[in-house]
């Protein structure tokens, strides 16, 4: 009797397929491990769903072919789904060493982008340890050639793929639960393309991208080219004039807007235990030099810090549901600040950020705003505690990106996007002001908020004190803004001890109120500046903006007003249809009146009609931006002598090296700071005061994927969003 080998259980339809499974989970945990670095970081249910993600998919496509009796159709279709898995891993692979993200279903579809990230570098992205998923392939050619392996002409019994696939379903769904326990509002917020990796792995990933693309594009299917001609009708009738008394003071000059995380209004000229939270912001806000707004909302939805950005860059709101830039910012069409400057001044362009590119989509989305360069995580060292769980600190995030801002061609447009000053609002101890002593409330949230507050504040001051040793302050403005609240309605009883108010007299009107956050203009050199109390929010940033650099935006698609202009309206829209006026507070279905505070239980009928008007008001503009961006309906719309943006030609890796070799070019010509200096680095003019600073560069990282605004998905603890 023949000795029946070891491996013979290979020669089954089962255990063939058992194979294939295993070399599929093999093979993505090495993209997790080599490249895409998943495990670093990871909490303790990412690793396991790490470890089970990759099984289930691979499971219930491989699995297909046990409904084939034939060995001729069961081998070929085994065998085609698993190259499909590895083909979509490897691709993956390629794709992220160039871009740092996952390709999505949009980018497989449009040959010029796929082209773009694997064409002729294709290659040369290539590592040794990619012949990994691949040498297998020619082995199994070779074991059947030599009969090595046998193909099992045993029919398989159906139930046992009805058993396969229903196991399959049955682990996707355990894994689909724990992600979801571990971050809620994981598949429908769809903020960032690796935790979606790291709990569901890149088969689901891919499925669920694939579903939101097709919603997408049947959405943008529906549009009509007329559709915009009600927008157009819309943004003319609405549309306020400049100020004649502040159009222009800032033109020509460098933009740098600095993103104030989770920073809200109260903060600012705070006292807590006799010591000012924020100094240095308070000098800006009260200085002549600065236009700032002491009644200026957020009017984010659920895509948070995303939404502040868009409306900030586009003068359009975010999504009902979800986050534009995660969910549509792929091939979305913008009419942005950074084209419409480089378009109306040859302004330069870059976003500075510690986390990582793909968080919110940002790697995508810049691109199609016309962002030449994006500094991520990837430009720093973010080793060690130089790093938080949301990124770079910021002081060390202002300090180490000198190199590459002394390097932009001015005028430029920057933007800083902080981290430090996020939820939960922990400091590490080396990090805390030993003569700032704060909050003794019962909330550990309230009290951490002042300390990172104050070392926000403290790296605002040793940015402003380069800017003025280096000569950028007087050649430059800077726009300071919060994104969006900080801290959440739950946590509000305890902060009202805080701003001198009775926690047991607290109600949604406060909460309401609450929701005011900073944006100052701070302009060097001119002194027409002041408080200014008019109502207005994000949505109002760009024309306000634009206005005061010279650029005329009446030919561009904006739903928000000009701050500063008389004829503006002053009803501020929420993403919830609520809404505010210098008046009226309109929230959680009942309405305030500003002056007490008390809810009007039967307006007159005067009143009625008002409010009857400001709620059309809102539910228009609200439509309008719905439909701006549920159907990409800008990109039936060019303004005259408007170029549209070609994503395609920005690509954000060697950002550095790029700066160097167009300075180069432009030889006496260039306008970089490093230029101007005579090719001297200026950071030695930065003092900062980072213990974190000197420290040598270790192998671990504290950057996790995590929820973008709040680390459990309530920004502490409330489950309902704030207005």
């Amino acid at each position: 009797m023949a000795h029946k080998s070891r491996f013979s259980w290979i020669n089954t339809r089962f255990g063939f397929f058992v194979l294939l499974v295993v070399l599929v989970w093999g093979k993505t945990q090495l993209a997790n491990i080599m490249d895409f670095h998943l495990y670093s970081g990871a909490s303790i249910v990412q690793l396991i769903t790490l470890l089970l993600n990759p099984i289930p998919l691979a499971m219930l496509l491989i699995g297909i072919a046990f409904y084939f009796k034939k060995s001729k159709l069961f081998y070929p279709i085994a065998i085609i789904m698993y190259i499909i898995n590895t083909l979509l891993v490897h691709l993956n692979v390629i794709y992220y060493r160039e871009f740092t993200d996952f390709m999505s279903v949009a980018t497989m579809l449009g040959y010029d982008k796929v082209n773009q990230g694997l064409g002729a570098s294709g290659f040369a992205l290539t590592n040794i340890h990619d012949l990994l998923y691949w040498i297998d392939i020619p082995i199994f050619i070779i074991f059947f050639l030599f009969k090595k392996m046998r193909f099992d002409k045993t029919a398989t019994s159906k139930f046992l793929g009805f058993s396969v696939s229903t196991l399959a379903i049955f682990g996707f769904m355990t894994t689909l639960v724990l992600g979801e326990a571990d971050r809620p509002q994981l598949i429908t917020r769809q903020f960032d393309s690796k935790m979606l990796v790291k709990y569901l792995g890149i088969d689901a990933y891919t499925i669920f991208d694939g579903v939101k693309t097709r919603g997408v594009t049947e959405m943008r299917k529906s549009a009509k080219k007329s559709d915009i001609d009600n927008v157009l009708d819309y943004v003319n009738k609405n549309y306020a004039d400049a100020n004649a008394k502040y159009a222009g003071v800032a033109k020509g000059k460098n933009v740098f807007t600095i993103h104030l995380e989770s920073f809200q209004q109260f903060s600012l000229d705070l006292k807590v235990n006799d010591q000012e939270v924020t100094p240095n912001l308070n000098r800006i806000y009260h200085s002549d030099s600065t236009i700032a707004f002491d009644n200026f909302f957020h009017q984010v939805g659920q895509g948070k810090t995303s939404d502040a950005e868009n409306m900030l860059e586009t003068s359009i709101f975010g999504l009902p549901q979800g986050s534009l830039f995660a969910t549509q910012g792929n091939d979305q069409t913008f009419q942005a600040m950074p084209s419409i400057l480089k378009q109306n001044g040859g302004y330069s362009s870059a976003v500075f950020h510690g986390n990582n590119a793909s968080f919110w989509n940002r790697n995508n989305v810049y691109k199609n705003m016309g962002y030449q360069y994006f500094f991520d995580a990837s430009y720093y060292d973010t080793s060690g505690d130089k790093a938080m769980g949301y990124g770079l600190k910021d002081k060390l995030l202002f300090y180490d990106s000198v190199p590459y801002l002394e390097k932009m061609q001015q005028p430029f447009y920057a933007k800083y996007i902080t981290v430090t000053n996020h939820f939960p609002y922990s400091l590490d101890d080396e990090d805390k002001d030993p003569n700032f002593v704060t909050t003794d409330t019962d909330s550990d949230v309230v009290n951490g908020y002042f300390e990172t507050n104050h070392y926000l504040d403290q790296s605002i001051g040793e940015f402003y004190n380069y800017l003025k040793k280096s000569g950028l302050y007087d050649n430059s403005i800077i726009v300071l803004y919060g994104d969006h609240y900080g801290i959440s309605n739950s946590e509000n009883k305890e902060l009202a001890s805080v701003l001198g108010k009775d926690p047991n007299e607290w109600t949604d009107y406060d909460n309401a109120q609450l929701q005011r956050v900073p944006f100052m203009i701070n302009i060097p050199g001119w002194h027409g500046g002041g408080i200014n109390h008019t109502y207005g929010g994000e949505i109002d940033v760009m024309p306000t903006l634009l206005h005061l650099l010279g650029v005329d935006s009446k030919k561009y698609v904006q739903l928000g007003q000009d701050l500063l202009s008389p004829k503006r309206s002053q009803v501020v829209a929420f993403r919830d249809k609520d809404f505010v006026t210098p008046e009226y507070t309109y929230t959680n279905h009942e309405l305030y009146d500003n002056k007490t505070g008390e809810v009007i239980t039967n307006p007159s009928k005067e009143v009625q009609d008002k409010i009857d008007k400001y709620k059309k008001e809102v539910r228009e503009k609200l439509k309008v931006s719905d439909n701006l961006n549920q159907k990409d309906l800008l990109r039936f719309y060019k303004p005259k002598g408007y170029q549209s943006v070609d994503a395609s030609k920005y690509n954000y890796a060697n950002g550095l090296a790029k700066l160097k070799t167009l300075d180069e070019q432009r030889g006496d010509e260039s306008t970089s700071l490093w230029h101007q200096r005579h090719d001297k680095k200026s950071q030695s003019l930065y003092e900062t005061d980072a213990p974190e600073k000197d420290k040598p560069k270790s192998d671990t990282s504290r950057i996790q994927q995590v929820n973008p605004d709040g680390g459990d998905d309530t920004d502490g603890g409330d489950d309902t969003p704030n207005p």
